[in-house]
């Protein structure tokens, strides 16, 4: 069993700080490629396996240590298959729920400032370690008059650091969104207001309230309730859920109808979410959600939500729409309105981005030119996986001039590969609902 992680006693918070610690980290890194060459020299077929494992543990020990905007970027990371090697990805992973906490004399300080007391003037009981922490913040047992909380208490600093942090990741987010630096400029203003928003409790009790009334009809789903008056801007309370995170509930080798029906909740959740509500919980990634006794799959996170307009949801979807890629003026259009080629596009460019993503929403349109869908098709996901490789490492795709997709699609499309890839780690079968105007 892993060592619990050490708690911190303190988070660097100012920009020269938080600056120095980056600066500190590369140098390491930088250290580690040289002891790696020197051995190299010696022995020829030295892989850089070694290598990897080094920059994992000191990169991500060092954005454990930030935490904020920083570590969040190292949990994205950790969901994309192939964007870095599987040292980097099994450290970062950490990240959705194991990350180290933070001391309670900090936590103590934050419930000071929020509420103008500490949490056992508030609770009957209060565990003085987290039970999960994460990148935004981590999560405290509590009880009162016999009912059982979690209470999330976010770490110091963090909405201050959010753009300066993504400054200093400039470097990471090139490889993990496989963007060019006109596309991460033309995106940068979506991801830095949606970490924004991930640091207003206030607005995740608010959106969770909201989605979870309007999900409550889906079969199999759970959701804890509320509690606005020991909320604040940097503190949630809610139901504490029991449950096993997805990770454990696998190792229990479920069968393929509980896997089933887990993944068929969770698909029925993001339909309504998309088709009907215009809005959806913007970040699928396994410490989001728990399995429950009974075979329930019970939403415990809503810090990014992602609200759709409605001009982009309908062009959005209408390219996923089977037909569309047999007709080509319908599709010249919708490429156009969805700024995936433009009039500053040459000739060849234009050709070029059509067919690449003519090929990209054939593939990922998949599972909605069907009733049904089996998630457990490797094969599947290694033509996403090489597709997607293939063109992150296109030249005529890294030159280009221009960002290519709307802004609006960057957490939508992160929404579907995270739901594609729980469903995958389920090996989940499902029965595929479609929205009407759809068909």
């Amino acid at each position: 069993m892993p060592d619990k992680p050490q708690e911190q006693n303190h988070i660097p918070t100012s920009k020269v700080q938080r600056a120095s610690k980056f600066i500190g980290t590369g140098a390491k890194v930088g250290g580690n490629y040289i002891k790696h060459y020197a051995k190299k020299m010696v022995n020829p077929s030295l892989s850089k396996d070694e290598l990897h494992a080094s920059n994992a543990e000191d990169i991500y020990a060092s954005l454990s240590e930030l935490k904020g905007s920083a570590l969040k970027v190292a949990q994205m990371m950790s969901m994309d298959k192939n964007v870095l090697p599987g040292a980097y990805q099994d450290k970062f992973m950490m990240a959705q729920y194991s990350a180290p906490p933070l001391s309670y004399p900090l936590v103590v300080r934050n419930f000071q400032k929020s509420f103008g007391a500490t949490p056992e003037m508030l609770f009957d009981t209060f565990t003085t370690s987290a039970v999960n922490a994460a990148s935004i913040g981590q999560v405290h047992k509590a009880t009162k008059d016999g009912k059982v909380f979690a209470v999330k208490v976010q770490y110091p600093g963090v909405a201050d650091s959010v753009s300066s942090d993504l400054r200093m990741v400039r470097p990471f987010a090139y490889r993990l969104l496989n963007m060019n630096a006109r596309e991460l400029d033309h995106y940068m203003e979506e991801v830095e207001g949606k970490l924004l928003e991930e640091t207003d409790y206030k607005l995740e009790v608010k959106r969770s309230e909201e989605i979870s009334q309007a999900c409550s009809h889906i079969p199999n789903l759970n959701f804890p309730k509320y509690y606005p008056a020991l909320s604040s801007e940097k503190i949630i309370t809610m139901d504490w859920l029991e449950g096993v995170h997805l990770k454990e509930w696998l190792k229990t080798n479920p069968s393929q109808e509980a896997r089933n029906k887990i993944g068929q909740a969770l698909w029925e959740f993001y339909h309504h979410q998309v088709h009907n509500l215009k809005k959806v919980h913007a970040d699928p990634h396994p410490g989001n959600f728990i399995i429950q006794d009974g075979v329930k799959l019970a939403v415990i996170d809503f810090g990014c939500v992602k609200v759709i307009p409605e001009y982009f949801y309908h062009g959005y979807f209408s390219l996923l729409k089977k037909d569309v890629l047999l007709n080509d003026a319908e599709l010249d259009r919708l490429f156009r309105e969805q700024e995936f080629i433009s009039d500053q596009d040459t000739a060849a460019e234009q050709v070029y981005f059509k067919t690449v993503f003519k090929e990209m929403i054939s593939l990922l349109g998949k599972p909605f030119h069907t009733t049904e869908f089996d998630f457990a098709d490797d094969a599947y996901f290694t033509q996403l996986y090489a597709l997607g490789d293939r063109v992150s490492k296109d030249k005529m795709f890294r030159n280009s001039r221009q960002a290519r997709g709307s802004r609006h699609g960057l957490f939508i499309n992160r929404t579907y590969f995270g739901l594609y890839s729980i469903l995958n780690q389920l090996r989940a079968h499902i029965q595929t609902t479609i929205p009407d105007w759809f068909k």
